[in-house]
């Protein structure tokens, strides 16, 4: 049984099922729920035996729409936890993947909590936008920066500066949409997802996701490259069980035992 009132949490395995829990107001999030998001991931980060985390959003109609304005206007004071928006749009040490399972509306702030995940699995009846300037304020919790970089300038800036949604579909066209399955089928689809990460060496894993986090903005290819070994993850990949694990099975040729250490 979950012991948070504004989220759900599940272990199957590995991975980690986590449930933004607020379907009154269409998952939109406010301090609380953000301060117990904040702590799941924290927990998650730090559970040697939770390799990949699955989120998604409470009933059929949303998985998040984001900061939830009505509190705002009803008086109360916003306040984001530093790991930022369901406590991932300001992680930037994460190095577990993490596979957004968008079950409907992603508007908003809720768009920017799967962007900063690494995979966009959506049901068909999903849509997202960042509609922020239709009342007054902007994508502050990182959409205006993950959305160009997963898609291009041109493309993210016509969703951007029209605040159009979009639907499953297009967003798959466009790029930021990993696949697009039937609404019953999500979560199934993200844990088939996340098993298959799973059959892999989780510090290959998070060296490779460190390397590519951390390269995007390196200022050539050759300083990305050169650069690579000093990322924590691959050093602690080269010192790791796994990386003498893998090539042992290759040769014995069996199925390898992954430690995650």
């Amino acid at each position: 049984m979950s012991i948070y009132e504004h989220c759900t949490i599940e272990r199957d395995g590995r991975t980690l099922i986590v449930t933004m829990n607020r379907p009154d107001r269409m998952n939109a999030l406010h301090p609380p729920a953000n301060a117990e998001l904040a702590q799941v991931f924290d927990d998650f980060a730090a559970d040697p035996e939770l390799w990949v985390a699955v989120l998604t959003g409470a009933g059929p109609r949303a998985f998040s729409a984001g900061n939830d304005l009505r509190w705002q206007a009803e008086g109360n004071a916003i306040t984001v936890p530093a790991t930022g928006f369901a406590g991932l749009t300001s992680r930037w040490d994460l190095d577990k993947p993490v596979i957004a399972a968008v079950n409907g509306v992603a508007m908003g702030g809720g768009f920017e909590i799967a962007l900063a995940c690494d995979f966009i699995l959506a049901s068909d009846a999903a849509s997202f936008a960042l509609p922020e300037p239709k009342v007054g304020l902007a994508a502050l919790a990182g959409g205006l920066h993950r959305l160009p970089r997963s898609i291009g300038v041109k493309r993210a800036m016509g969703m951007i500066l029209t605040g159009r949604t979009v639907s499953a579909a297009e967003g798959k066209a466009l790029g930021f949409v990993h696949d697009v399955v039937a609404p019953d089928a999500l979560m199934g689809a993200a844990k088939a997802l996340a098993a298959q990460i799973c059959e892999l060496s989780p510090m290959s894993v998070r060296a490779s996701k460190q390397v590519v986090s951390r390269s995007l903005d390196t200022a050539s290819l050759q300083a990305a490259y050169d650069g690579q070994m000093a990322h924590p993850a691959v050093a602690a990949l080269w010192k790791s069980d796994d990386v003498r694990e893998g090539p042992l099975a290759f040769a014995q040729k069996r199925k390898p035992e992954w430690k995650g250490r």
